[in-house]
């Protein structure tokens, strides 16, 4: 039997402790925000045609650069080649296997569709597009070189006559997301 004593004595000291957690409002509300999220974030993330085509752009941008700071590092030109599926790096328009350049990493990705469109050659700055990525090239700018000066020209022209346009737009696209990459004609400067 408990005194009156009692009773205050354990009255203060109950009030004095703050319960801790959450309310099932709180939980349940937090359930849900979760599902939605899930519900829309889930599928973008386990797209991989979306990651495929931006590193495929970004590839694209990184060889076109590296093209331009050989051409004037080397004193000679560089030939880019675009055809629709692949992009290849030569010291001229035949590609033979003694004009490829070589990858500053030693090989390319050694991908299945990259070594298909590159003759089964991983030692040379080639790349193919993964499945699923569309690829285009402009008419007339499918193959094209800078010069010792970095500057862009048409595989068929003669310095210091260009008919090379203003400007090159190369599209990338898959995963919803369209990418293209510009080549300016006057400086060669790539960019997206």
């Amino acid at each position: 039997m408990l005194s009156a004593a009692g009773l205050m004595f354990a009255g203060p000291a109950s009030r004095g402790r703050q319960q801790r957690g959450f309310t099932l409002v709180e939980l349940i509300v937090v359930l849900i925000v979760g599902g939605l999220l899930a519900a829309v974030a889930m599928p973008r993330f386990f797209q991989q045609d979306s990651f495929d085509a931006r590193s495929f752009a970004d590839q694209n941008v990184s060889m076109l650069r590296y093209a331009q700071k050989l051409a004037i590092a080397q004193n000679r030109p560089v030939f880019v080649l675009l055809n629709g599926s692949r992009i290849a790096l030569c010291f001229n328009t035949a590609c033979d296997a003694a004009n490829r350049v070589l990858p500053p990493a030693g090989g390319n990705s050694g991908r299945t569709a990259t070594l298909a469109a590159c003759g089964n050659a991983t030692a040379w700055l080639c790349e193919a597009a993964p499945n699923k990525i569309s690829y285009s090239v402009p008419l007339g700018a499918a193959a094209f070189y800078f010069n010792a000066l970095g500057r862009p020209y048409k595989s068929t022209d003669t310095e210091p006559v260009s008919t090379f346009p203003a400007r090159v737009s190369i599209g990338i696209s898959g995963g919803g997301i369209p990418r293209t990459i510009v080549v300016e004609g006057e400086t060669g400067y790539v960019h997206y």
